[in-house]
């Protein structure tokens, strides 16, 4: 068995529910959905994947599920990785708090004290995963962390991050934000040359492919697992004395670099975690780096030559918090310019601004400062309920959209009014809100979308209906404006956002937008009803692509080093 259980030097616990704004430019050289509004309308895919797929069912027959009253694609995952500091494990807790909007269905805490990787994993959020007394279990100078957003099922708390195994020469852990398009021909490989794995994880392939290396030291196992890996990975590892942070090489997820005042090393997922636990941004983990800190300080080397990177636009519309630097931006930033370019290019007679909240608020701060009308607080958003509630037996309508928006009559009654929202996904739940404004006294509703038409779904690290759900897939703006009912609609034109960006541009990923996917699906492309699980989903042979793709080699003699001063 190529990564085995964890060994006698790992011991676990499973814990149930109880600052720059400019953009670094990236190492460059060889271093180291039941709709009942309306019948729904078939037409051919505007996503050329979605079109390989849709020949295998006829388009009539495709049932459409009930959404989620809370439509919006997910982000899969947060990670959190610290070296150096005497309390690393609650420090990794507070970060992972910061990052809960990333994940929301279990979490987890690798800590490493005295040479011995300890975990403890648990679904739930992070304060229902973790206590006081867990965490005194969790001791040692450095940790990493995980929150992980999931569908439920009795395979979850297998699947939970961070993952350790034991191997020939120690133990290590992983955390992964990301999804690797080839994981299931690196599975099929590995099983067939002897591997057993225990989840349905593509993180666990990676665990295999660094126990199988014959590469040696162990930063250069990592360096010949990534040359196999393609698709979306931020991972922090760690060993017996070692952090490792890596970034795929388009730099698809995000990943900071930040310091203690005590040295301490710190990285993750996004700024605001850095913030919370007074840590200064220095920067990103550079597209294609891997950044090995152990107590001879911080080493920084590049995996391979790379393409032009090809970082997640979405970060910016909608899955990061605006209060974090996100690929050398301000997120508010780009949100409030999202909005006041909407008010440019879809103006319309309004008496109020308003916004789906919370993703809405900032784009909608932006429109109405634009157009000159008041912002107002029309929705007000319920943060205590649950992914699951009781409905009374007399159907309410609307319901899960009520239990979570509520609209505030005295801003609504007789106004013609702008909501604005970051994203229409199915559209069932934009129809809903529509309908809440209409029946608490709006005159008129206005939509306005701070992002371009969602037409493919995201094989990155993001849940993301099958492109047959996505309404935008398969209706026009008018076709959509009568599906959700509102009086006008306007999203975000592709090419003002991507001038919005400026020379960053075409560092971005836009594959959710145009179906042109930078690094192509070659395993399960998504159907309707698919979710995303790290990994494999359903049957094996159900919805795979016949199509193989070999990773770029590195010659690993070409690897440079560059050190930076750590202060321990």
């Amino acid at each position: 068995m190529a990564a085995t259980a964890a060994s006698a030097a790992t011991r676990s616990y499973s814990a149930f529910p109880t600052p720059s704004p400019t953009r670094l430019s990236p190492c460059s050289t060889p271093l180291f959905l039941k709709t009942n509004q309306k019948p729904l309308h078939i037409t051919h895919s505007k996503n050329p994947i979605a079109d390989i797929i849709s020949t295998h069912k006829s388009s009539e027959n495709v049932p459409f599920l009930d959404a989620d009253d809370d439509d919006k694609p997910r982000e899969e995952c947060g990670v959190v990785g610290i070296y150096g500091d005497p309390e690393a494990s609650r420090l990794s807790y507070l970060a992972l708090h910061a990052l809960q909007h990333r994940g929301q269905e279990g979490a987890g805490i690798v800590a490493v004290n005295n040479g011995v990787l300890q975990s403890l994993t648990g679904v739930g959020l992070v304060s229902e995963v973790f206590n006081q007394s867990k965490l005194d279990k969790l001791p040692g100078d450095m940790a990493i962390g995980h929150v992980r957003y999931s569908t439920a099922g009795s395979s979850m708390l297998k699947n939970v991050q961070p993952f350790v195994a034991g191997y020939r020469y120690g133990s290590v852990g992983v955390a992964h934000n990301g999804n690797l398009v080839n994981y299931q021909s690196l599975r099929a490989q590995l099983e067939e040359n002897g591997s057993i794995f225990n989840t349905s994880s593509d993180t666990e392939a990676v665990l295999h492919l660094i126990a199988t290396s014959k590469a040696r030291p162990f930063f250069l196992r990592i360096v010949d697992a990534c040359e196999k890996l393609e698709g979306a990975y931020s991972m922090v590892f760690v060993t017996e004395d070692k952090l490792v942070a890596v970034r795929d090489p388009y730099g698809f997820r995000p990943l900071v670099m930040g310091r203690r005042s005590n040295g301490a090393v710190v990285f993750a997922s996004e700024t605001c975690a850095l913030d919370l636990i007074d840590a200064t941004y220095e920067r990103e983990v550079f597209p294609g780096e891997v950044v090995v800190v152990d107590k001879d300080g911080v080493q920084s080397l590049c995996l391979m030559p790379h393409p032009q990177p090809k970082s997640c636009i979405f970060e910016h519309i909608y899955f990061a918090l605006p209060n974090s630097v996100v690929f050398g931006r301000s997120v508010y930033e780009s949100r409030r310019a999202f909005g006041e370019i909407l008010a440019t290019e879809a103006p319309v007679d309004c008496d109020v601004v308003i916004a789906v909240p919370d993703s809405g608020v900032v784009a909608a701060l932006g429109y109405a400062e634009k157009a000159g009308v008041p912002f107002q607080q029309g929705l007000i958003r319920s943060h205590y309920v649950g992914r699951t509630f009781i409905e009374p037996s007399q159907k309410i309508r609307d319901f899960g959209v009520k239990l979570k928006l509520s609209p505030v009559r005295a801003v609504l009654e007789g106004k013609r009014v702008v909501v604005v929202d970051d994203s229409i996904v199915r559209g069932t739940t934009s129809s809903k809100i529509v309908r809440l404004l209409k029946e608490s006294g709006a005159k008129e509703v206005h939509m306005r979308i701070a992002s371009p038409p969602i037409i493919a779904s995201c094989y990155y690290g993001v849940d993301t209906p099958s492109s047959e759900e996505l309404i935008s897939n398969r209706m026009d703006v008018e076709e959509i404006r009568q599906f959700i009912g509102s009086d006008s609609l306007a999203f975000l034109p592709m090419e003002k956002l991507q001038k919005q960006m400026g020379g960053d541009a075409p560092s971005y990923c836009y594959a959710c937008f145009s179906g042109n996917y930078p690094v192509h699906p070659t395993g399960k492309v998504k159907r309707v009803g698919d979710f995303v699980d790290d990994g494999l989903s359903g049957s094996v042979d159900d919805g795979w692509l016949k199509e193989s793709r070999k990773g770029a080699g590195v010659d690993v003699s070409k690897l440079e080093w560059k050190k930076e001063v750590f202060n321990s």
